[in-house]
């Protein structure tokens, strides 16, 4: 991701409101759980940074 900040930074940029800082966390580890599904479909890894926002 850019900068090194990890697909945790793209899930607070689109949907901080709605799934970080406590709020949805069912909702952020359901994203987070198809974010590392796809990236092994793909056979890559999840990259540098945090992947939680």
């Amino acid at each position: 991701m850019v900068n090194d900040k990890g697909f945790g930074e793209t899930v607070r940029s689109i949907n901080g409101a709605m799934e970080c800082d406590g709020r949805n966390p069912g909702e952020r580890n359901d994203r987070i759980n198809l974010y590392k599904k796809f990236v092994g479909v793909l056979g890559t890894d999840v990259g540098g940074g945090s992947i939680s926002c």
